[in-house]
């Protein structure tokens, strides 16, 4: 017997049966709704529960982080958005027109993972333009974890809805 034969049989190389590619998807929007902006969402809480030490390090992180982004945007913004675009339009098509599961699968975890980026880009230069502070910079970031959420929420019943027609299509009919 052909050792890749063995191999391929004994560990089964789809995305969508395989339980990594799950614990990879929780893990990743998780990580993701707890770091809003780079900033780890229980200092916000503990910012808007006692005030003082607390919400002048949540300024100063929320500085430092936002700082980061713009920078980080405007010098190559262009060329990041081109990557991205072209990346995943290459997984789209490899994933949906030539029927790839893998490129598929990493569509669905990095497509929603982009929409996420511009909105924190988006709330980051809210922040530097008001120059948010105290209630208003706690109020955005709330804004931005619960639009993270909904997003996270939405992407996970598209692609588990995904994942069982693959796998049912896969196991039944294929």
């Amino acid at each position: 017997m052909d050792w890749y034969s063995t191999v391929f049989e004994l560990i089964d190389m789809r995305s969508f049966s395989n339980l990594w590619f799950w614990i990879a998807l929780a893990v990743m929007w998780s990580t993701t709704s707890h770091w809003v902006l780079g900033v780890p969402w229980d200092m916000v809480l503990r910012a808007q529960r006692d005030s003082g030490q607390y919400e002048d390090d949540l300024l100063d992180i929320v500085r430092i982080n936002t700082n980061r982004l713009l920078h980080i945007g405007s010098v190559s913004g262009l060329w990041l958005l081109g990557f991205a675009c072209f990346f995943l339009t290459m997984l789209g098509m490899l994933g949906f027109l030539y029927g790839y599961e893998f490129a598929q699968a990493l569509f669905l975890l990095g497509f929603p993972m982009s929409l996420i980026g511009a909105l924190s880009l988006s709330t980051a230069r809210l922040i530097r333009e008001e120059d948010a502070a105290g209630a208003r910079l706690q109020q955005l970031m709330f804004r931005q974890r619960t639009i993270t959420q909904v997003i996270g929420m939405i992407s996970i019943f598209v692609t588990a809805l995904w994942g069982m027609y693959q796998n049912l299509t896969y196991g039944v009919l294929g």
